[in-house]
């Protein structure tokens, strides 16, 4: 896949697609922060989980809509999938230790991004995803 451009397009036309560009971002990225905007149902999480399979997790991968954190420890590699669909109000995100969770592992996934407005460090990566007919479409955004 390769991420030397500044912007790619990929079709995912299932969500077998969806998990192997998830699984490909292991080659990549190593460290930083990704953030994963779309509509409901536009595969944020699946991608997530393609790329924690990939890694070895074989443990559930659950969307954090209603934990807000999921903490990922694989091999010494810590992750942290966030889903800031929930927040009203960004200072919200001090209460859950925003500033801990990212000083504490190596990636960070934020799902829903615009809801933490300042809050939040900037993107290493955006990844956009849409609904497109029966399948997806992804949008990397090196930053």
């Amino acid at each position: 896949m390769g991420l030397e451009k500044a912007s790619r397009r990929v079709s995912l036309p299932d969500e077998g697609a969806t998990l192997a560009l998830g699984a490909n971002l292991t080659k990549e990225l190593h460290k930083g922060v990704i953030y994963l905007c779309g509509e409901l149902g536009a595969g944020k999480t699946t991608l997530v989980r393609g790329f924690l399979r990939k890694l070895g997790y074989d443990g559930s991968v659950k969307s954090p809509t209603y934990t807000l954190v999921e903490p990922y420890e694989i091999d010494g590699f810590s992750i942290a999938h966030l889903d800031l669909y929930r927040v009203t109000d960004p200072v919200e995100l001090e209460y859950i230790g925003l500033e801990d969770i990212l000083r504490d592992v190596s990636l960070t996934f934020i799902e829903w991004p615009e809801r933490g407005k300042s809050y939040l460090p900037a993107a290493d990566l955006i990844i956009e995803l849409a609904i497109e007919g029966e399948g997806r479409i992804a949008v990397l955004n090196l930053c």
